[in-house]
């Protein structure tokens, strides 16, 4: 999924996050743990969890309209949801959002591939303006996982956050470079389709975390080789390496494997948690903040979900300025 014809260019990004920060301590008052045990383990100290009038859809149409704001744009072609969270089985979440922002009239549907969402997301996106279908893609990845997670359960209550990250995608032609999604590859193995899954007839999802742990590792590993290999980039040449957000463990032990020091690896993970679909753009919102990304950077993004899925990408940093909702 590579040399697209049209050039991707990211233009925008956006964010949104619940106002109510969920802390290590605040969990331990409920559950059998500790902040100690919980960062060890995860590398998460905070989580943003969304009241319970806070839908999907709002954190996504906050997000989607950041996006737009940072491009300085007002509309696009086509509005891409990426959750594992909808409102509601039926209709889809990306409709509604579009009409929020003022889209009535573009295409707009959801996409599932849980934590590998937003670069499932990113591929579609790119290869869509690459074929001359669509001039302008606003790809959204958005999470209430609050509304699927056992809150007294300690092996996932402590994992996951709620939130909602957004870039729009823009043909056009690429100085330098910047800003161009150069290539994506994605994978999947239905095989495992049980290791994070909510299953039929229940509420709360269920994950199997050392099988993930053990395939989520070398599984990110190769994709996000993969990608880099497909651009000719050498592990030295990665300036920013920006793992799905899942486990601070994963995180370095696969960016170790790929030979990216550790000062190159993005993480936000310790004051967000897991946020699925939008890991990565609000990894990448809080490192564009924080000045870890300048204009040209050769970025990699990976990611494993449930499905399984996985998925990786190869960019070129934008000029761009992260707008926060």
């Amino acid at each position: 999924m590579s040399n697209h014809r049209i050039p991707a260019v990211l233009t925008g990004l956006g964010t949104c996050l619940p106002p109510r920060v969920v802390t290590n301590e605040d969990l331990a008052r409920r559950l059998d743990t500790s902040h100690e045990w919980i960062h060890s383990r995860t590398g998460i100290a905070s989580r943003r969890i969304a009241d319970a009038g806070t839908s999907t859809a709002e954190l996504a149409a906050a997000a989607g309209g950041a996006a737009l704001e940072s491009a300085g744009r007002s509309s696009c072609d086509l509005v891409l949801v990426a959750t594992t969270t909808p409102d509601r089985a039926c209709p889809a979440t990306a409709p509604q959002v579009a009409s929020a922002l003022g889209l009535t009239g573009a295409g707009a549907f959801d996409l599932s591939a849980v934590c590998s969402g937003f670069v499932y997301g990113l591929s579609v996106a790119a290869a869509m303006i690459g074929a001359g279908t669509c001039a302008g893609v606003l790809v959204i990845g958005a999470e209430r996982y609050s509304a699927i997670v056992d809150p007294q359960h300690r092996g996932t209550a402590v994992i996951f956050g709620d939130g909602a990250g957004a870039v729009l995608l823009e043909r056009g032609e690429v100085a330098d470079g910047y800003g161009a999604v150069l290539h994506t590859e994605l994978g999947s193995d239905g095989t495992g389709n049980e290791m994070i899954t909510v299953p039929p007839g229940e509420r709360y999802l269920q994950m199997r975390g050392r099988e993930v742990y053990t395939r989520a590792v070398p599984t990110m590993t190769d994709s996000a080789r993969r990608a880099a290999a497909a651009v000719g980039w050498q592990p030295a040449d990665i300036d920013a390496f920006v793992g799905h957000q899942a486990n601070l463990r994963i995180l370095e032990s696969v960016a170790k494997r790929i030979g990216v020091p550790p000062q190159r690896v993005i993480t936000n993970i310790e004051d967000v948690g897991n946020t699925a679909a939008a890991s990565i753009p609000l990894a990448l919102a809080a490192a564009a903040d924080e000045g870890r990304l300048t204009p040209g950077d050769r970025v990699v993004l990976t990611a494993f979900g449930g499905g399984l899925t996985w998925g990786s990408a190869a960019l070129r940093w934008p000029d761009v300025r992260p707008v926060h909702r």
